[in-house]
């Protein structure tokens, strides 16, 4: 163990690791469930996650993409905050795939280059904004929440 960990508290470097135990294996995500959970990285009709009369935000993330495992807690704010906002957790990855999972069945589905990516849904089910778009959108609606500055 390195100096600086051995200089922490015992009860503060265990809630630490379970912490990141918890971001990695995607427990982390609080309000926000794992849309596909029982099958992550095959293909999914995304409309079949739309949540009547609210908007929905589709999150397509990878376990293995720091920036997705970063936002997942700030995602679950966002739910909190926002009862008109469904947002749906979609995992690229397949459970072999250790990296990111750009081959899989959902990232070629979708044609997603980067994660994470996002899909905004109107409350009547329109797709309004996806890519860059709608992730503009989200820093918005996270400004407006006072989750990011």
């Amino acid at each position: 163990m390195t100096r600086a960990l051995k200089s922490l508290p015992r009860s503060l470097v265990l809630a630490a690791l379970l912490a990141l135990a918890m971001v990695s294996s995607g427990a982390w995500a609080g309000a926000v469930p794992e849309a596909n959970s029982g099958n992550p990285g095959q293909t999914l009709e995304v409309r079949s996650l739309l949540a009547q009369g609210k908007t929905t935000l589709i999150d397509f993330y990878s376990p293995f993409c720091p920036p997705c495992v970063q936002l997942a807690p700030i995602m679950a704010r966002l739910a909190a905050k926002r009862p008109d906002l469904a947002i749906k957790k979609v995992n690229i990855n397949r459970p072999e795939v250790k990296e990111i999972d750009w081959r899989s069945p959902l990232a070629q589905q979708y044609q997603i280059r980067q994660v994470p990516y996002f899909m905004v849904f109107s409350p009547k089910g329109q797709l309004v904004a996806q890519g860059r778009e709608a992730a503009e959108t989200v820093g918005r609606w996270l400004k407006e929440a006072g989750l990011m500055q």
